[in-house]
């Protein structure tokens, strides 16, 4: 059973890292081609997210704090 939620945890732990990896990539051809990608503005998309996380006040620094130390190695 060890092995399979470790198997588990290593799977969402490289796909995580992909995302981080791809997200500048999707961002910046965002801003050089002024298309989306995949029917996804990711650009606007991100604006968006932190524009509310702005507009949210304290809860949204809390959010914005649990979102780090998710990102983050320990």
């Amino acid at each position: 059973m060890d092995s399979v939620i470790k198997q588990v945890s290593g799977f969402f732990t490289g796909l995580t890292a992909l995302f981080l990896a791809v997200i500048p990539v999707l961002v910046l051809w965002t801003i050089l081609t002024g298309g989306a990608v995949f029917g996804m503005d990711v650009a606007a998309n991100l604006t968006t997210f932190i524009t509310r996380l702005g507009d949210s006040g304290f809860v949204g620094l809390v959010v914005l704090i649990l979102l780090a130390s998710f990102f983050t190695k320990k």
